[in-house]
This record gives C-alpha cells, sequence and structure tokens, in this order.
C-alpha cells in the first residue's frame, strides 16, 4: 500500500535525481533556474508568476473510480521559481507529483531536460526513454523504484520558459497507463501555455 507518508511532496524532485532524504535547502538548482528577478533601468521588473495557480487541481485528473485527493501546493520549493503538488487517491495505492520550475529563458530548456533525464536513475530503474508529444522535448521513462516497491512513470517535457516533471508512482507491476501519463501531460502543458504571461 502506498501511502501520502512515502509519496511525501519531496519526492517531486526524483526526476532530478535528487535526494529526497535531505532537507530541501540542501537541493541543487537546475541548470538555468534563478530565484531571484533581476531590473534594468529601462525596463522594471516583471512581476513574480504564482506558479501555484498554474498547477493542475485533482478533479483535473480523477478518472471514473480513481479519484484523486490534493495535498495543499508548495510554491518555490528548495526557493526556486515554481511550484509542486502531490495527489494521492482514495486506496492511496497511486500517486500524482507535479513539479514547475522556472527557466531563466527557454533556451535553457534542453540542458535541463538533459540533466533531469540523467538524473532518474536514483528514482526509478527505468526502460528505454520513449518521446512524448507533451510540450517540447516530452520524454517518459518507466520502470520501478530502486527499491522495487513502487512502479514510477515520469514526463518530462518544458513550456516556454518552465520545466515540468509529472511523476506517476503505483503498486509494482502495475504502472501508470500511457494514455493516462499522456492526458495528464497535456492538460498542465496547456495550464501552463494558457497561464503563462507573454515573453
Amino acid at each position: 500500500m502506498i501511502t501520502a507518508a512515502t509519496l511525501g511532496l519531496t519526492s517531486c524532485d526524483n526526476e532530478s535525481g535528487l535526494d529526497t532524504s535531505k532537507p530541501a535547502a540542501s537541493i541543487p538548482a537546475l541548470p538555468g533556474v534563478s530565484a531571484t528577478t533581476t531590473t534594468t533601468k529601462t525596463k522594471p521588473a516583471s512581476a513574480p508568476v504564482d506558479y501555484t495557480r498554474l498547477l493542475l487541481q485533482a478533479r483535473d485528473i480523477s478518472a471514473t473510480g480513481d479519484a484523486y485527493v490534493d495535498q495543499p501546493p508548495t510554491a518555490n520549493p528548495d526557493s526556486r521559481p515554481g511550484a509542486e503538488v502531490l495527489f494521492v487517491n482514495e486506496e492511496q495505492t497511486k500517486a500524482v507529483s507535479i513539479l514547475l520550475v522556472a527557466l531563466d529563458n527557454p533556451a535553457d530548456g534542453p540542458s535541463a531536460l538533459a540533466e533531469a533525464q540523467a538524473g532518474l536513475k536514483k528514482a526509478v530503474t527505468p526502460g528505454p526513454p520513449q518521446s512524448s508529444i507533451v510540450g517540447t522535448g516530452g520524454t517518459v521513462v518507466a520502470g520501478n523504484s530502486p527499491d522495487g516497491t513502487k512502479s514510477v512513470s515520469v514526463l518530462l517535457f518544458t513550456e516556454g520558459s518552465t520545466l515540468a516533471r509529472i511523476e506517476f508512482d503505483g503498486l509494482p507491476g502495475q504502472p501508470a497507463g500511457a494514455d493516462f501519463v499522456t492526458n495528464v501531460g497535456q492538460k498542465q502543458a496547456i495550464a501552463l501555455r494558457v497561464g503563462l504571461p507573454t515573453p
């Protein structure tokens, strides 16, 4: 039985190979991520984006017969611009975690995706990565957790200057369906595309 305690919000950093047993303050930043907003003499700084309002909600991922409950979202995890949230189904056998991280600019997307994918071995014993139609550079890596206690599928993509990582955890041998992964990813990509300010 997967419990909310074992699938806490710190699991949202699994995609970048971060050690979730450490305090958030010890987590290194992803490439191209800036925790500060700079200003120039000719252009005032834009207002910071509230990424929590761009996260999906439980109703967005709940399917017939499999309802999810969301925990309160966290803004700017580890002082990085972005947000994260965890959803757990009512039976506590499945979980979906979403992490959004702001990048300095869209050009940083490929390097951020590459580093995130390289670090996945710390969270999942993966099969070969599969391309995804979601966002830019969409990639899905699926397998089991290193200790074999759960199935893990991770969808990585960028939308504009935001890196998104969506992790789907389930019982061993019961990975998230490909259609479900794509559907959730597309909804999150649309929320970012519509909600992010125009550069």
